[in-house]
């Protein structure tokens, strides 16, 4: 093996080794209720969510029955007006709890904050078959925030509002919608309304939000409407999740996001807000300005990820909308999607952009108008997602035969020539550019292309990306079953579970070992050249223990794809009717490749300086040319 096959190994090999560490994390997920450190401080002590769930109401107290605790009670009266000021008197009241149950949807709102405390999906389930419950703050989301003339922050799920929606809970049907206003009348013309409007068949709501004569209270900078903490978690393998979530912001078509670190981010984005939200692999939680790009302002983004036991990782992330208040009456309106990265279903609120497809610039083009169309049309015939990623790998690998047709060709012309070629370099060992010469000769003599195989298969690289993108992200094979031991087809499919972890790996992937194998099938087809050998059971190591912490949707669609190159490969060598010999190669019309035309020329230049390539030994300078001055015979006297 010379030194570039070694050096492209060493590399390989830590590349690989690099990605099993970075991928080795363990995938223990985490509890639901564990409670996640925010920056805001939470001052709603008093509040117990224990009972949440069996009560609708309860009383907010506190005990009166002696001077020690009136001394209390007035100290803490005195806390609250220093905390929250002219907002005080709403820190005590009474806890109403409203849930709406629609087809799609489970929303809890509750009057204290006016936020919303839980947000089931009933359509989806938690990697563990519970409830889909994305809000990740106990507290409550979509609040607003506001510092007061008097210099108080303002939380306002510290503050108790009021509704004269009296049912505890409602169902609604498809074609439903209810409304539920919020009030905190501050005095007799100052208040701040929150209409918060349901839809019957909808992942999306309404939130308006309604000033009236606060600019006694809130200064003209105005104030936030808060989406805090991301989305809870809700696959298995945590480190994979929070590596997929993001904080999105969509300005003007142009969609950026932001990704959390152990130290925290933060960034601005100032101009034609279209939304702006917080997604996880799955799920997106996304805030709509209404009418759509009616919002020119300032959004504020940030993240952090918090590390958790067993090496799990969570990403929380902050999404803050600057809302100007100039006083009298203000009216701003949101659309508020709250559901899954389904395309489809995106698509219908103008939030494709936040599916993962792939680089933007050609790569999630692929995948959206060629890749999840042709994915979507089999699914409508075959129902198991399993099969259709079959049948999806078989048509791609058929779409694609133009240009595998040609590197087969290539590998089997490669195959009749690799004796001469092995034992040209046999011949001029020593000497690489002469090696090189009759290398170039050879493929010249037989009209072969070094680049023909090479070039289909680079050509085809952005094609496999874009299914890979569509594959990884696609909701629909999350929890969808194949066949056997394979139940889920968006995580890895394990078969042998080691009980320790040993770089990395503590389970093996049944469909990476097939893949594994095919390949290494592949690699002995189509490498002839002695030197690269060892490549032919190095390569399909490294790539299993790669993919084997794939989802086992991708696994199952690359064992497919090699195994119908393989069997394609056996055609053209053993019953296709292309196959030539090495005479008629060497009477068929020669046309020299692009490369093969620069690797001569570079050669003939190399020659006429005088120059040699790395590897070539330099001419032994030759002996006995050089003159040599003699001493002349002395005369005799």
């Amino acid at each position: 093996m010379d030194r570039k096959s070694i050096l492209a190994l060493v590399l390989i090999s830590a590349i690989v080794i690099g990605w099993m560490i970075y991928m080795s994390v363990s995938v223990k997920p985490v509890p639901e209720q564990e409670k996640y450190k925010t920056e805001l401080t939470d001052s709603t002590t008093t509040d117990t969510t224990k009972n949440l769930n069996n009560q609708d109401t309860q009383k907010d107290s506190t005990p009166v029955g002696s001077d020690s605790t009136l001394t209390l009670q007035n100290k803490s009266d005195l806390e609250k007006l220093t905390k929250f000021g002219p907002f005080a008197s709403f820190a005590e009241g009474t806890r109403n709890l409203i849930t709406v149950e629609t087809e799609l949807t489970k929303i809890q709102f509750l009057n204290k904050g006016a936020s919303i405390k839980r947000f089931v999906l009933k359509n989806y389930k938690k990697w563990d078959k519970t409830p889909t419950q994305l809000i990740n703050n106990k507290n409550g989301e979509l609040f607003i925030t506001f510092r007061t003339n008097q210099g108080q922050i303002i939380d306002t799920r510290d503050l108790y509002f009021t509704t004269d929606f009296n049912q505890g809970s409602v169902k609604l049907g498809p074609k439903d919608s209810l409304l539920i206003p919020f009030i905190l009348q501050v005095d007799s013309d100052s208040r701040i309304i929150k209409n918060i409007v349901i839809y019957g068949s909808s992942y999306q709501f309404r939130e308006d939000i309604i000033l009236e004569n606060m600019e006694e209270y809130i200064p003209q900078r105005g104030y936030k409407l808060v989406w805090e903490n991301g989305l809870t978690p809700q696959e298995q393998n945590s480190v994979d999740e929070s590596n997929s979530s993001y904080a999105e912001v969509s300005m003007n078509g142009d969609l950026d996001d932001l990704s959390a670190d152990e130290d925290g981010v933060q960034e601005s984005y100032t101009g034609l807000i279209d939304f702006a939200g917080v997604k996880s692999k799955y799920f997106t939680a996304a805030i709509i300005p209404s009418p759509y790009k009616s919002f020119d302002g300032t959004v504020d983004l940030s993240g952090k990820s918090l590390l958790h036991k067993n090496e799990g990782k969570t990403n929380v992330y902050t999404v803050e909308f600057r809302i100007p208040y100039d006083g009298g009456r203000s009216e701003k309106f949101f659309n508020i999607y709250v559901g899954p990265l389904d395309y489809k279903i995106a698509k219908e609120y103008g939030l494709q952009g936040l599916v993962d497809l792939g680089w933007k610039y050609g790569i999630r083009q692929i995948g959206e108008y060629f890749m999840l169309p042709i994915f979507n049309l089999i699914h409508k015939f075959i129902h198991n997602y399993g099969i259709s990623i079959i049948l999806f790998a078989i048509l791609i690998k058929f779409l694609l035969y133009p240009l595998s047709i040609g590197q087969m060709r290539s590998a089997k012309k490669m195959k009749l020539v690799a004796p001469l070629v092995a034992e040209a370099r046999e011949k001029y060992k020593d000497d690489m550019t002469k090696q090189q010469q009759e290398t170039m000769k050879i493929y010249q003599q037989y009209g072969i292309n070094p680049a023909g195989g090479c070039l289909p298969l680079l050509l085809q690289m952005p094609i496999l990306y874009a299914l890979w993108s569509v594959l990884r992200s696609a909701i629909e094979l999350r929890q969808a079953p194949f066949l056997l031991w394979i139940n889920d087809l968006s995580v890895p499919d394990t078969i042998i579970n080691f009980g320790f972890s040993f770089m990395g790996i503590k389970s093996l992937s049944g469909l990476a070992l097939l893949m594994g194998a095919t390949m290494f099938i592949q690699q002995k087809q189509t490498i002839t050249d002695p030197r690269q050998k060892a490549m032919v059971y190095v390569m399909p190591v490294m790539l299993t223990l790669l993919f084997n912490s794939l989802p086992s949707g991708l696994n199952l669609y690359y064992f497919t794809f090699n195994l119908v190159s393989i069997l394609m490969q056996i055609y053209i060598n053993k019953f296709s009717k292309y196959q030539p010999t090495l005479e008629e190669l060497k009477k068929a019309p020669k046309k020299e490749g692009w490369l093969a035309k620069k690797m001569r020329e570079a050669q003939e230049i190399a020659a006429k300086q005088g120059r040699t390539v790395p590897g070539q030994k330099k001419p032994a300078p030759q002996i006995g040319t050089k003159k040599v001055n003699q001493a002349k015979p002395k005369r005799k006297k």
